[in-house]
């Protein structure tokens, strides 16, 4: 039975991990602006959501707050921050730098006004009940699952069925043919990063109600995206999603062979496994063009 709680734990977790990863996939794959700054924006909309629902303001509003916050600094970072850089073309070292000192400064205003201790948002859908004998679950596992399976699939969707969508994919490799649709690159951009801020929100939120939130998170939330988008292949959306999943069940599932401090080198133990047997990932390409 403790193989199927932690199978089930992990199904959880790959959830979170697929929905993070993905965001800061997608912003690198279409802009290829190393966005470390991701998880400042998984730290603001949890941070948004706890303090919004704490208010009193319902979950709903909470839930419109904490993606307004997330989507707000995305398009406000890549507005004042990266595109600036870009116009004066800066280099690939020079954004990473921007963006990590931005991911600092957001970490410490957060840690200065809710502190630097662990905080978790109260509510009774954190609490497990039992589904077969010595098996708990909490209902937020399952809506974890769903909300990456409605909002992944959405996103393939979008990707694949519309012109902005298209242009997204198109961005990273030829600008010039985002310009013969008639759509403007940088507006492209832009709603790469309104949808990758967008799409860490559900993470966001349920991890603050489940594991609890500090203001260094972000740097767990980054780490994971990087080993998700390398282990899945670099600007392959569905092998990042996949690549997720399967982390966050690698993790849980470890607990049967070592203690809990060893499941983090877990991940990295695979990530490095790639990177010296498979460098393209799982449904990454194979060359470079």
């Amino acid at each position: 039975m403790l193989a199927i709680q932690l199978a089930i734990t992990g199904l959880q977790t790959g959830a979170l991990y697929a929905l993070t990863a993905v965001g800061f996939s997608l912003i690198f794959g279409s802009t290829r602006i190393f966005h470390f700054a991701h998880g400042a924006s998984f730290v603001i909309a949890a941070y948004f959501f706890y303090a919004t629902f704490g208010a009193g303001w319902g979950v709903i509003p909470a839930i419109l707050a904490s993606a307004f916050g997330a989507v707000a600094f995305g398009l406000l970072l890549d507005r004042l921050v990266y595109v600036p850089i870009q116009r004066h073309e800066g280099s690939f070292f020079t954004v990473f730098v921007a963006s990590f000192g931005v991911g600092i400064a957001v970490q410490n205003v957060i840690g200065m006004i809710f502190g630097r201790g662990y905080v978790t948002v109260n509510t009774s859908l954190s609490r497990s009940v039992e589904m077969f004998p010595d098996v708990y679950v909490s209902p937020l596992a399952w809506i974890a699952i769903l909300c990456a399976a409605i909002f992944l699939g959405g996103l393939q969707f979008f990707l694949r069925r519309t012109h902005t969508g298209m242009a997204l994919r198109a961005l990273a490799d030829n600008p010039e043919l985002v310009r013969t649709f008639g759509l403007n690159p940088r507006a492209i951009q832009a709603a790469a990063f309104a949808i990758g801020s967008v799409i860490v929100v559900p993470a966001a939120i349920i991890t603050s109600a489940t594991t609890g939130l500090s203001p260094a998170i972000g740097h767990h939330v980054m780490l994971i995206s990087l080993a998700a988008t390398i282990v899945g292949g670099i600007g392959s959306i569905s092998g990042t999603m996949l690549a997720g999943v399967l982390l966050g069940l690698a993790e849980s599932l470890a607990l049967l062979i070592v203690d809990s401090q060893w499941t983090e080198a877990v991940t990295f133990a695979i990530l490095f496994a790639f990177i010296i047997i498979r460098p393209s990932g799982l449904l990454g390409r194979a060359t470079a063009h």
